[in-house]
């Protein structure tokens, strides 16, 4: 599944869209402690998060992150959202509790996958 088929589904928001809407997603990943998400995050995760700030954008491009999705309502501040922006990382956002939004993001995955031929 990649970063654009998960902004299309429904449940998710875009915050800002950056440029690297065709790239694959490798997983959900689920963390609140920066120093945990920065040393275990995978390349090409969809970081799912609470934590809207500026060094939460810095974790996710440190860590290559595809995307970072915003759970439970969270919003990005405004300083965060232009850094967003100007560092083109996408940034999207659900209601959805954190474990919920990842457990999406997995059924997506799989569905998209067996889609393909994938799983057969």
């Amino acid at each position: 599944m990649t970063v654009k088929e998960l902004a299309d589904r429904s449940g998710f928001e875009a915050v800002n869209l950056g440029d690297g809407l065709e790239r694959e997603i490798t997983t959900p990943f689920c963390c609140d402690l920066l120093s945990i998400a920065m040393s275990r995050a995978p390349a090409g995760c969809a970081w799912v998060t609470v934590m809207g700030n500026m060094n939460t954008l810095a974790v996710a491009a440190l860590t290559d992150a595809a995307a970072v999705i915003l759970a439970e309502g969270a919003a990005l501040d405004e300083a965060a959202a232009k850094k967003a922006a100007d560092q083109e990382i996408t940034v999207l956002k659900t209601e959805e509790p954190i474990f919920e939004a990842a457990l999406k993001i997995y059924n997506f995955m799989r569905e998209t996958s067996e889609g393909n031929g994938a799983g057969q």
